[in-house]
């Protein structure tokens, strides 16, 4: 028997590896004709989305003392920066003044794309107190600080039912619940107006402003750690669960020292 040449041999692998490559390159090209530019094939979420707070502070702690400018500074530029979208005159110009307390509901037409499309407007003056603008340090300076809540963004989500918007409650733990003390919400109520729903995503709705809550602690506790719990209620959204802690709510400690 007479041997194979090795250019056979070659020959045999660059046709073998020419099929794989081919095969590749038509799945991805059959898995791509299956997707959708401005909406996910499949979603796999929670019943429940998450909440996460601004600032961020380092894991989910805000500290500051209240005479040392150094120690909140930090914080108000990070406000600043994220807000900074927010300003009442770019939500003017790129997003509609929209009816409140219903959805904001922009179908396709068939096969023709309703696209881009519009946002309704998320004006930084709603947040009032909490908003940087009355009060350029966020309360830090007085020790009466703002936190940001947002819900996590989910793709055709409907978080109310009967013009009943989801809205926000924030309290101590159990232990520290005489510590906490009187709060205030912005916009009035705590509330994420169903205006902003549903969402359609960042290629499609390019222009669209989250909702925010800000929650003004008006006379904690000094010197201590104060555990926080915010979460959403809703007509809709199913309670969040003991497994996942982000799940329609979010926990973080705040320390607000005199020194």
């Amino acid at each position: 028997m007479s041997p194979v040449s090795p250019g056979l041999i070659l020959l045999f692998y660059l046709i073998f590896y020419l099929f794989l490559a081919g095969m590749f390159a038509l799945t991805m090209y059959i898995m791509l004709l299956t997707l959708d530019d401005y909406k996910p094939t499949w979603q796999d979420r929670l019943a429940t989305p998450g909440m996460m707070i601004r600032p961020k502070g380092d894991q989910l702690e805000i500290t500051f003392s209240v005479s040392s400018t150094e120690s909140w500074d930090g914080l108000v530029t990070n406000l600043n920066s994220f807000l900074s979208p927010y300003n009442d005159s770019y939500q003017v110009q790129t997003n509609d003044n929209c009816p409140p307390d219903q959805y904001f509901i922009q179908e396709d037409s068939g096969e023709v794309r309703n696209n881009p499309k519009r946002s309704c407007q998320f004006n930084r003056t709603v947040l009032e107190d909490c908003s940087g603008i009355s009060d350029r340090f966020y309360g830090y300076n007085r020790g009466q600080p703002c936190i940001l809540i947002k819900l996590n963004r989910v793709i055709g989500m409907l978080p109310g039912k009967d013009g009943q918007s989801p809205y926000v409650t924030c309290g101590a733990k159990r232990e520290d619940s005489d510590k906490i003390g009187p709060l205030a919400y912005y916009p009035p109520n705590g509330t994420f107006n169903l205006m902003y729903y549903p969402y359609y995503g960042k290629r499609a709705q390019v222009n669209y402003t989250q909702p925010l809550v800000a929650v003004k602690f008006l006379n904690a506790s000094m010197n201590t750690d104060i555990n926080v719990e915010c979460k959403v209620t809703s007509n809709t959204l199913a309670d969040g669960s003991e497994r996942d802690k982000f799940a329609g709510r979010v926990s973080f400690k705040l320390r607000i020292n005199d020194k």
